[in-house]
């Protein structure tokens, strides 16, 4: 399934941004959907992941009450709100989709088991 993402651009610290997900043509039914960032000089990271199937979500430490991830009701787009956003969470941000199973799996912020990834949307942070 072919991902685009969209939403991203510059904001100073403390803004908000949302980024979104879609598949054009297809629904995130029984899908897991992970938002990813890598910014410059450091490795991919895993930053947020929900179910379409139970709506359960899991974040990485590092965004815990400051990000939300959330799908829609019609299960065709996956939106990322970051809000108190840091100079640190300037990265490319890109979603992926895994169909393997209906639950965010352990590990999955490691990405390994998304199969289908997004181009990325770029996020700056000024300080």
């Amino acid at each position: 399934v072919q991902l685009v993402e969209s939403g991203g651009g510059m904001v100073q610290a403390g803004g908000s941004l949302r980024v979104s997900c879609a598949a054009p043509g297809f629904t995130f039914d029984n899908y897991v959907i992970g938002w990813f960032r890598q910014a410059p000089g450091k490795g991919q990271e895993g930053v947020a992941c929900i179910s379409s199937s139970d709506g359960i979500t899991y974040y990485d430490d590092s965004v815990k009450g400051r990000f939300t991830i959330s799908i829609n009701n019609a299960k065709d787009t996956v939106y990322l709100q970051m809000n108190s956003l840091e100079p640190d969470d300037a990265a490319i941000y890109e979603c992926a989709a895994d169909k393997t199973t209906r639950t965010c799996p352990v590990g999955w912020h490691t990405g390994v088991t998304f199969a289908s990834w997004g181009q990325g949307t770029q996020v700056t942070v000024s300080s």
